[in-house]
């Protein structure tokens, strides 16, 4: 039976052996460029992130990314990132007074609030929790409120999920006292202090403050039936049927790439994903997943009745976290055009290979989002697409997003339009993905305003909605007593005014520098010439 040393050793030497133990731990080295697989405009920043990688692909001629190399770039959230050298920068055309002192201070709070600052932020709140003195040892260390962590070669307990027969989604109790741990020098005090947010989405709080110092090592002694070699990302996960809530999940594990990126294969593949229930994960969404892992899905099933180790384990951030990303983010008024969330746009489309259609005209694409549902259904959406496409600018098509429809072909034609109609549902989530001189119209809000206005600014698309009330008709089904609330009711629309708004839309698009800059080296003259042949 191995002791632990009772004497602590001074802060500088714990430093020193946590320093070792993770270069150990992640030892191995980048030997296979196209394992990075990054969007290109991605890459300097990654390269830059990574110098020893960079100069191994400068010095290999099979390397094919040395275009990306020697850019002084930073994603934002390094401490020494001068703001001139991020990702990108917010835009804040709205008055800051009443808000904040100063327009510099309006700007700084979006970012720390719903861009690469937040990722900052959480770095800086990192606490070594479980401390290790050799390579061998346990460690773990977490964000406050235990809202990020990750640790080494630590033990969790699932035997007594053998005799559990309810199944588990949104529970606490999963674990007990002493069926988390690692062997290190565990700090329970800073830990205790921290599990304050005890809810199951918001925090790891209900997991970790049952976490144990182990009195031996776990792998070393043979403690553990199973041991994970690949890094595992547990996650607890919102509603998979609704793309809105699920797409917490897959922001918030993003987020949590760059928040974990110390090493070279931080944006790796070759890792597994435990979510924490016993329900069999299905959902219309799961394509997504291969945005981040290679593997199959995992669940509580897995390894039910089975002590694991993990060697290198990471708690992402949350879906619910108060205030948090992007489901209860609290915005400033006056600013838009998040970083983190146009570089998670862009990472989902370029993993899941979502194509880029050539333009052959100057035509505005829009995208009506019709809905198979019984309530929130435009009851005379075909008359609104037969005026619009009048306008010989437009190229306009209605989509049903259901499960008839892949998602990644939902993603396909979402990439491809410039203006994407819908009224209120989670499938207006669809506008993080549409190109940036694109605009969003919902149709109407139902009286939920901030949704995706909000979610339009922080992706950075321009947002428009209906505001004349006076111009639409509610149809409600009676089944509702005192009248049905916004959301449960379908409606019909002023032709007049939607052809208005629309167009409010497409000069958005027109007068973007993007969107010119696209269609520039398009010739009016020959598309004329080629519609005169066809006649």
């Amino acid at each position: 039976m191995n002791s632990f040393v009772s004497s602590a050793p001074s802060a500088a030497a714990n430093m020193c052996v946590l320093f070792i133990f993770l270069l150990l731990s992640h030892s191995v080295y980048c030997n296979n460029f196209s394992s990075i697989n990054l969007p290109d405009a991605h890459l300097p920043f990654y390269f830059a992130s990574f110098p020893s990688i960079s100069e191994k692909c400068a010095s290999d001629p099979e390397c094919p990314y040395t275009s990306a190399l020697h850019a002084d770039k930073c994603w934002g959230y390094e401490y020494s990132c001068d703001e001139s050298k991020r990702y990108s920068a917010p835009r804040c055309p709205g008055d800051h007074k009443g808000w904040v002192k100063s327009k510099s201070d309006q700007i700084n709070t979006f970012y720390t609030q719903a861009d690469f600052g937040f990722v900052k932020q959480q770095l800086r709140e990192m606490k070594l929790l479980c401390e290790p003195l050799f390579a061998d040892d346990s460690s773990l260390e977490c964000s406050e409120h235990l809202r990020f962590c990750r640790g080494r070669n630590l033990m969790v307990n699932f035997t007594d999920l053998r005799n559990r027969e309810e199944p588990i989604r949104y529970k606490m109790d999963v674990l007990k006292k002493g069926q988390i741990g690692g062997y290190c020098d565990f700090k329970q005090k800073e830990l205790e202090a921290q599990a304050d947010h005890i809810s199951p989405l918001q925090s790891w709080g209900p997991e970790m403050r049952y976490f144990t110092r182990l009195t031996r090592r776990p792998i070393v002694e043979g403690d553990c039936d199973v041991i994970i070699e690949k890094p595992t990302f547990i996650m607890k996960i919102d509603a998979t049927v609704n793309m809105y809530h699920h797409f917490c999940d897959f922001f918030n594990l993003y987020a949590s790439l760059h928040l974990n990126s110390t090493q070279w294969d931080a944006f790796s593949t070759d890792v597994h994903i435990l979510v924490w229930e016993t329900y069999t994960y299905r959902s219309a969404f799961q394509d997504a997943w291969a945005a981040f892992t290679d593997h199959p899905i995992w669940d509580l099933k897995t390894f039910r009745g089975e002590t694991v180790c993990f060697k290198n384990v990471v708690f992402p951030l949350l879906p619910r976290m108060i205030f948090g990303l992007y489901y209860n983010t609290p915005i400033i008024y006056g600013c838009e055009n998040s970083g983190l969330f146009h570089a998670f746009s862009e990472h989902i489309l370029h993993r899941l290979r979502i194509p880029f259609y050539h333009r052959t005209n100057k035509k505005i694409r829009i995208t009506l989002l019709s809905r198979d549902t019984k309530y929130r259904r435009i009851l005379n959406e075909d008359e609104l697409i037969e005026a619009i496409a009048k306008n010989d600018d437009y190229e306009v098509q209605k989509v049903v997003y259901n499960r008839k429809m892949g998602f990644k072909e939902q993603l396909e034609l979402t990439r491809n339009s410039d203006v994407f109609i819908g009224i209120h549902g989670a499938g207006l989530t669809h506008l993080m993905f549409l190109p940036d001189w694109a605009a969003v119209f919902e149709l109407y809000n139902c009286e939920d305003s901030n949704c995706y206005l909000d979610l339009a600014r922080l992706r950075g698309v321009k947002y428009v909605t209906w505001q004349k009330i006076n111009k639409l008709t509610s149809v409600e089904d009676g089944s509702h007593d005192g009248g049905a609330h916004a959301k449960f009711a379908n409606y019909s629309f002023d032709v007049e005014e939607f052809v208005r708004l629309v167009a409010i839309a497409a000069k958005h698009v027109q007068n973007h520098p993007q969107f010119k800059e696209l269609v520039k080296d398009i010739d009016d003259d020959l598309i004329n010439d080629r519609k005169h042949d066809e006649l």
